[in-house]
């Protein structure tokens, strides 16, 4: 019986050990499972490592691609003043036209091109601010404006938009632009917003 009593104990003894055993264990993977669930992180992609962050970080980079390749384009000029020179006629030729034609809309087009974005692929500036691509009054108004998006400039005479080019940075109500067929040149300007007529996105 004493023996049946000491061996009872003695289970019941190492059952205890191997449950407190348990629960320390437990205890201690606790802390590293809730570091890794919330590790720390450097780099932007890595600070908004879900899906839709990084899709945005990934637009985020076409759009400093499209910026970065316009801003290198700054300077070029039209050989006589009448839209031509060989890097206008290029500009042209990317939307099926020669020299001779307006270039503001072919020069952002031909931007986002050379990024490897296949549309907005036209030379008629109103063409490249659809609706289902231009931001509501209510976005402008909360200044949703980004880097490489398109912006517009209303013609009150002709009565449509007649100059387009990129956004290269926003600055309060202000944008920096890079621009196409600007005193016969690709340019960098700063707009105030109020004088935009329309801001399209054609990434997101």
């Amino acid at each position: 019986m004493a023996t049946m009593h000491y061996l009872f104990f003695g289970i019941l003894s190492v059952t205890v050990l191997f449950l407190g055993g348990t629960g320390d264990a437990a205890v201690i993977d606790r802390k590293p499972l809730d570091n890794y669930a919330q590790p720390r992180r450097t780099g932007p992609v890595a600070a908004h490592g879900d899906a839709a962050s990084l899709k945005y970080y990934s637009g985020s980079g076409m759009r400093e691609r499209i910026t970065n390749i316009a801003v290198q384009e700054i300077g070029v000029r039209e050989d006589t003043g009448n839209n031509d020179g060989k890097r206008v006629e290029e500009y042209l030729g990317y939307v099926g036209l020669g020299k001779g034609y307006a270039w503001c809309a072919a020069f952002a087009s031909w931007c986002y091109g050379q990024a490897g974005r296949s549309v907005p692929r036209n030379a008629w500036s109103p063409a490249l601010f659809p609706l289902a691509r231009r931001y509501t009054a209510q976005q402008m108004g909360q200044g949703t404006v980004l880097q490489a998006d398109l912006f517009a400039i209303y013609n009150q005479k002709l009565r449509r938009i007649d100059h387009v080019g990129i956004v290269r940075k926003k600055e309060d109500n202000w944008i920096v632009t890079v621009e196409g067929n600007a005193d016969n040149r690709v340019l960098c300007k700063r707009r105030p917003i109020s004088a935009i007529y329309a801001f399209s996105n054609w990434l997101d």
